[in-house]
């Protein structure tokens, strides 16, 4: 039977947090994803998930852009093709549209998943097979309220939920985020890792004197510290403090990635299939990485359920990542429109099983909160 593309249809979906999450440029208290929907000759449906964060304050696509640039500009370019070619698919939208990696990933997603429906098998296996059933999982400490977040996190350790924690700072005062940082890792010991994530809003000078104290204090890993341009500046902190660099906003493609490492850089590669247009561009950053000796972390943007297990998918096929990943999305929205959740447990979550992703949407949870 015919898998030619017949339908793509986008919706946007609003879910609320379960707390106001806050970052260095905004505070979110529901998050907004593009639900992508294949539909193909033969039956098959492939699913898809396009999201950011903070709207336009984060990056350059908001999810109304990206549903007007999916209906208008990437769906009719796949519409009428064959479902099955997934590598020429995707070379035809590079071709057609710059940028737009974001948008272009929920494509590549909801053809790795329609593809694996019809062969009967993951996504892992289309990606080259799964190491891992299992995979690590941190949780960010975001309310900003010192006595509060680490009450969340020596419960999330007793649960054993989570036992690595990243903090959002950058808004406030450096002085203030480094008395909030060094009092929950201190209050939270030997029994969990401490990260920061600061969203690009120091300058280098600032990065040096903060990262020291932060090093000082026992954080282990620094996201971000100074603008994504600033590969050198990356690099030069990377080599003058034992604590590692994550660079993730400075390290969209594997062409940034060749970029910092001939800087120099020797930190960690935060991977995100939403700014690497897709788990194939991911891994490809990945493999680049592994090459130069560069740590590995399984970033998100903080996804649902299906943007998340995309990427799951994704991690699965690499060798043990030194940093672990933070594919914590679902758990930060109140609602899901998925059948069935995924499982966190034992510090982590599970690979769903099953052909294609691996998930199935709930139809009427899906009606209750599209627009």
């Amino acid at each position: 039977m015919s898998c030619l593309i017949e339908s793509i249809e986008t919706l946007l979906v609003d879910l609320p947090t379960i707390r106001p999450h806050k970052l260095s440029m905004a505070t979110m208290a529901t998050q907004t994803m593009v639900i992508v929907r294949l539909r193909c000759a033969d039956g098959i449906e492939g699913l898809g998930e396009a999201t950011t964060i903070g709207g336009l304050s984060y990056g350059p696509e908001s999810p109304e852009s990206m549903k007007v640039n999916l209906d208008t500009y990437l769906a009719p370019v796949l519409v009428g093709e064959d479902a099955s070619n997934i590598n020429l698919l995707m070379a035809r939208l590079n071709k057609v549209a710059k940028g737009n990696a974001i948008a272009k990933s929920a494509l590549e997603t909801a053809l790795l998943d329609a593809q694996g429906k019809r062969l009967g098998v993951s996504v892992a296996t289309l990606l080259g097979g799964d190491r891992h059933s299992h995979l690590p999982v941190l949780w960010t400490l975001a309310s900003g309220d010192t006595e509060r977040d680490i009450e969340e996190a020596q419960r999330l350790v007793d649960e054993r939920r989570h036992r690595d924690f990243k903090l959002k700072i950058g808004l406030r005062p450096v002085a203030e985020d480094l008395r909030h940082v060094a009092a929950i890792k201190a209050a939270l010991g030997d029994d969990a890792s401490v990260r920061v994530d600061v969203n690009q809003a120091w300058d280098e000078n600032t990065a040096v004197r903060a990262i020291a104290a932060l090093q000082e204090a026992g954080v282990e890993l620094i996201e971000q510290p100074i603008p994504a341009h600033q590969h050198a500046g990356m690099a030069r902190l990377s080599r003058r403090f034992e604590v590692a660099m994550l660079a993730d906003e400075g390290v969209q493609d594997s062409a940034d990635g060749l970029a910092l490492i001939k800087q120099g850089f020797s930190g960690a590669f935060a991977l995100k299939i939403a700014k690497s247009g897709g788990p194939s561009g991911a891994l490809q950053l990945a493999h680049l990485a592994q090459a130069a000796g560069i740590g590995l972390y399984g970033g998100t943007m903080l996804e649902g359920t299906i943007g998340s297990v995309a990427a799951l998918h994704a991690w699965a096929t690499l060798p043990a990542m030194q940093w672990g990943t933070e594919m914590f999305g679902p758990l930060l929205l109140t609602d899901d429109i998925v059948t069935r959740p995924l499982r966190f447990a034992e510090f982590g979550v599970e690979l769903p099983s099953g052909p294609g992703l691996g998930v199935e949407l709930d139809e009427d949870r899906l009606r209750e909160f599209a627009r």
